[in-house]
């Protein structure tokens, strides 16, 4: 607990006090693990991904000036409360963006090379039985990226040095005229792999359905690495099952941790716990990103990026006058 006159920074969710305290600075203190008093008394945080903001977490906080998210998700903060309270929740885009690009291209070597079910034949003394499962490529096959932002864009990137064809749908993002599709229906009858980069909204919640499916191509592999929400799983494992989809690569779920489905124990399926975008060099520049957020708006510096629908002018009216 924290007895000083500065102000006071909390960690909700495991966040590393030797990464955020230097660049708080000697004006803020910050504690990791808070008490309900150190709580109390804070008036920013500094919010891991899977941590719920909600109205009870605000009523514990009545002295909050500013949340931080470590990454650019903001669906389980209680955004009508931020915006009523004043309260900017700052994220940090751009600081996971090549971590979570590289594991959407793990999740698809994985798949297409068929690490899982070969590593299984090797260890299971069947090394003579190889030709059992077909390995294949990635040069000249068709990418189709759902959400053409940083991650969209930086997925792209890599997926062309690998020789394969990228395109891209994006209603609301610039996407390049040589790989811009005019519909989630021209891009599924195109692709041989589909990648989501799309939020999780009332229109994108379940985007991937029986229907969608019926008109992918034969063999499609589909990878999930931005919201599990997105994905009807009983709809793909039946896809699974008929062939329709190669193989699914997940990262994300609904909800985390995910209860058990029978699509997860598919051969063709890849499973990883959220954890693309937290690799060691992501992790830190998250931290970093959000320590600097919270460091801007409690020192009356607009952050560089925040969540609420309301601008940073508003949101500091709205606290000022309340």
């Amino acid at each position: 607990m924290s007895n000083s006159s500065k102000a006071l920074v909390i960690g909700l969710g495991p966040v590393t006090s030797a990464v955020v305290a230097p660049i708080l600075g000697d004006e803020i203190d910050f504690i990791d693990n808070p008490t309900p008093q150190d709580m109390a008394k804070a008036e920013g945080a500094i919010v891991r991904a899977a941590y719920v903001v909600d109205t009870s977490t605000f009523e514990k906080m009545p002295n909050l000036k500013v949340i931080a998210r470590t990454g650019v998700g903001f669906d389980l903060v209680d955004m009508k409360q931020a915006d009523a309270r004043g309260i900017p929740v700052v994220i940090t885009p751009g600081s996971n963006t090549n971590a979570v690009a590289e594991g959407v291209l793990a999740h698809i070597l994985h798949l297409t090379k068929r690490l899982g079910p070969l590593t299984k034949l090797v260890a299971s003394g069947k090394f003579e039985q190889r030709n059992k499962y077909s390995v294949g490529d990635l040069e000249t096959q068709t990418l189709g990226i759902i959400g053409y932002g940083r991650i969209g864009q930086r997925v792209a990137h890599l997926a062309k040095a690998f020789g394969m064809n990228v395109i891209a749908y994006d209603p609301f993002a610039e996407v390049p005229s040589d790989m811009k599709v005019k519909s989630l229906e021209e891009l599924m009858s195109a692709s041989k792999i589909i990648t989501l980069h799309v939020p999780l909204t009332p229109e994108t919640k379940m985007l991937i359905n029986t229907e969608r499916l019926a008109k992918f191509n034969q063999g499609t592999i589909l990878i999930n690495c931005s919201r599990g929400a997105l994905i009807d799983l009983d709809a793909a494992l039946e896809s699974l099952n008929s062939g329709k989809l190669a193989g699914i690569g997940l990262d994300v779920f609904e909800p985390e941790p995910p209860k058990h489905h029978a699509i997860f124990n598919h051969e063709n399926t890849v499973l990883t716990p959220h954890v693309m975008g937290l690799s060691e060099q992501a992790t830190l520049a998250t931290f970093i990103d959000a320590a600097k957020g919270v460091r801007d708006v409690l020192s009356g510096t607009q952050p560089r990026a925040i969540a609420n629908e309301l601008s940073y002018e508003n949101l500091i009216k709205n606290r000022s006058t309340k």
